[in-house]
């Protein structure tokens, strides 16, 4: 009897173990990143305008991005000593650029399907391994990701091995090595307002 109870105790916490599992796999860095590709996806493939779509992308995009983490990345150095005023402008419009960046990229590719590769976490930190699948090419595309109170979150994409925010940084360097912090922003207002084109 005694037995059959510690059996029954084993087999229930094996039980409880393995829901919190799927629990967690649940919530994980891939099947977060799996569920907003296929949202977007879904997107791109379905009705509307282009404009629809990017509005929609926008969405789910937000929740999905940690813009901010990405704009320090890309920013580096240069918030140094800014304003807290700067900042929260260069936070806010760099969001949007990035966010348009990214959907604009996104609406290249016509009807795409995601292929999920290796899930790596370490503590805090995790990377999915994904692929674009076109019918003629294959792009891999890498997400990193933190952990945060409202869970996991892309702090960076790499494309083909190039990162996303670093390429932003590149372009933000040669920027201010031409021009001034308060000019950059006016750049980036004009391009997100359309009257600019190419690079910031």
């Amino acid at each position: 009897m005694r037995a059959a109870l510690l059996g029954a105790a084993l087999l229930l916490a094996a039980a409880g173990r393995a829901a919190a599992a799927d629990s967690s796999a649940a919530d994980g860095p891939r099947a977060v990143t799996r569920n907003a590709l296929e949202r977007s996806n879904a997107i791109v493939r379905g009705s509307g305008d282009r404009q629809q779509k990017l509005l929609a992308l926008r969405d789910v995009l937000r929740d999905f991005l940690d813009t901010e983490a990405l704009a320090r990345l890309a920013a580096g150095k240069h918030l140094d000593g800014r304003s807290p005023e700067e900042t929260a402008e260069f936070l806010r419009l760099f969001r949007e650029l990035f966010v348009r960046t990214y959907v604009q990229r996104l609406l290249l590719f016509e009807s795409p399907d995601f292929a999920y590769g290796a899930e790596t976490i370490s503590g805090r930190d995790a990377t999915v391994g994904t692929e674009i699948v076109t019918p003629r090419d294959r792009f891999a595309v890498d997400y990193r990701l933190q952990k945060s109170p409202a869970g996991w979150r892309a702090t960076d994409i790499l494309v083909e091995g190039v990162s996303i925010a670093r390429n932003f940084r590149a372009q933000f360097d040669a920027a201010l090595a031409k021009d001034s912090f308060q000019g950059v922003l006016e750049r980036l207002r004009k391009k997100l307002d359309g009257r600019v084109e190419g690079e910031f």
